[in-house]
């Protein structure tokens, strides 16, 4: 690591250059550029649809008859449209679940929309929905299971080769690729087939085809699943993990280290929270007056992209082709939410300070809303980072951007809140990462004091925001 140049106003630049030690630290993991790419979308949606949409199951068998897919009033521009609204900035759609039908026409395979009497078999969901996404600035993903119910090849080594050739299909017809999103379901119960997937050689035809594609699976190679289907980050969440003898699906790490990573892992894949605004995973009718509140999705919001991870949510298409007016009106109404409850920004009009060894420096970098400036000390352990507000200010949100081009660094951290001379109380937090969105009592207060108490290298903060928003969006 070359040696820290920081951006940081007055005396304080001065002592730095002189005090700075120089790191060396390869151990420690650092995203690509890619990857950090990634981390600042935050939030997308995942569309789950095919055979099941009509069939009302999860699972498919994959034996259903091709014609059951009929989408007639299939609009993937409606679907970009409300993404849009609720702040989304992508879509990733199931291109072939476990049942093995293809939303696209492929040559490998007789279960695909070709075979349907949708649009006489000339449709092709991935075309459309990949080309409303370009023409709406949305990111297009595609979720392909290994599991195929209904190929014939499946269980042999001859279904490499088939599952090879849809990945070619794909990345060679519906690109850009933002990420690729496979599922480590295997086989059909004790008595069933089973298939050795031939994981290094699939990560090799994407790394071939489209080397910016950011692969999801339970290791990885780029993000990993999170350990649950709820939605719900670990509260200490690092992007860092270990994946030396572990594969996806049944050979994954267990969920607490997926869900909390790895400390002093020895790759960075950060964390995806995958969860459902509906009971299911695909349509079902009878859970139209079941879909999760605005209220509730802001909940997972804080519990996901507030914990330092990414936001999957999905939003099955209904019968027609459509996202349902249920699902649309609550994702328009948390878009809402989000946008209004992060939109005055209190820590604008303060003053920022670093506190060291007695010393105070005024700095803007933590309030500048710019977050290629940083602030850091030169020994974390003899300083502190301050926010003062005049007037005072009523708040009970306050969001931490940790400095990730380095690595993420912090260990454990204190907030403490101030009215004058009055101690107003203490929050204490172990890692930050991307984004770390914390929320309280409303408190009101002059000052915040932020005290770096332990980290793994020397560690950056690069926004510090400060908000009140709706109490009663706050989880007491």
């Amino acid at each position: 690591m070359k040696g820290m140049i920081l951006i940081i106003s007055g005396a304080l630049s001065f002592l730095l250059l002189i005090s700075l030690p120089m790191h060396t630290s390869a151990q420690s993991p650092r995203p690509t550029k890619v990857q950090l790419a990634w981390q600042d979308m935050e939030f997308y949606l995942f569309t789950h649809f095919g055979p099941n949409t009509f069939t009302d199951k999860e699972w498919g068998a994959g034996d259903e008859p091709e014609d059951v897919f009929n989408p007639v009033g299939f609009d993937p521009l409606q679907w970009c449209r409300i993404a849009k609204q609720a702040g989304a900035k992508g879509i990733i759609i199931t291109a072939k679940h476990h049942d093995g039908f293809c939303l696209w026409p492929s040559k490998f395979s007789n279960h695909t929309v070709k075979e349907s009497k949708w649009k006489n078999g000339k449709g092709d969901v991935l075309r459309e929905l990949s080309q409303a996404c370009r023409e709406t600035g949305l990111k297009f993903g595609v979720y392909i299971s290994p599991w195929d119910r209904n190929h014939p090849k499946y269980g042999t080594a001859a279904y490499n080769d088939v599952f090879v050739g849809m990945l070619e299909e794909i990345f060679s017809n519906y690109g850009p690729i933002w990420e690729l999103w496979w599922d480590g379901a295997n086989g059909e119960g004790p008595d069933g087939k089973k298939q050795v997937y031939d994981w290094h050689r699939f990560k090799e035809t994407v790394y071939r085809l489209s080397p910016q594609t950011l692969v999801f699976s339970d290791v990885g190679p780029h993000i990993r699943w999170v350990g649950n289907e709820r939605g719900i980050a670990g509260e200490t969440n690092w992007n860092t993990m270990d994946t030396a003898g572990y594969t996806p699906g049944i050979g994954a790490p267990p969920t607490d280290t997926l869900n909390r990573g790895n400390i002093n892992g020895k790759a960075w894949i950060p964390a995806e929270c995958d969860v459902s605004i509906r009971p299911g995973w695909f349509y079902h009718p009878e859970e139209d007056q079941k879909v999760k509140t605005p209220a509730q999705l802001f909940n997972l919001y804080l519990k996901s992209v507030g914990r330092g991870a990414n936001l999957l949510l999905n939003v099955p298409p209904d019968r027609n082709g459509l996202i349902a007016r249920y699902d649309s009106a609550s994702l328009v109404g948390f878009g809402k939410l989000v946008s209004g409850s992060f939109k005055n920004n209190l820590s604008k009009n303060a003053r920022g300070e670093l506190h060291y060894k007695g010393i105070v420096y005024q700095t803007d970098h933590l309030i500048d809303a710019n977050e290629k400036t940083m602030e850091s000390l030169p020994d974390f352990r003899e300083g502190s980072f301050w926010i003062k507000f005049n007037p005072v200010q009523k708040i009970n949100c306050i969001v931490l951007k940790e400095s990730l081009e380095e690595g993420q660094q912090i260990k454990k951290l204190s907030i403490s809140f101030v009215n004058g001379a009055e101690d107003m109380g203490q929050i204490n937090l172990t890692t930050v990462g991307h984004k770390r969105i914390i929320t309280f009592p409303q408190k009101t207060v002059s000052g915040i004091r932020i005290v770096i108490q332990d980290a793994k290298e020397m560690p950056s903060l690069s926004e510090v925001e400060t908000y009140l928003i709706d109490e009663k969006l706050i989880e007491q």
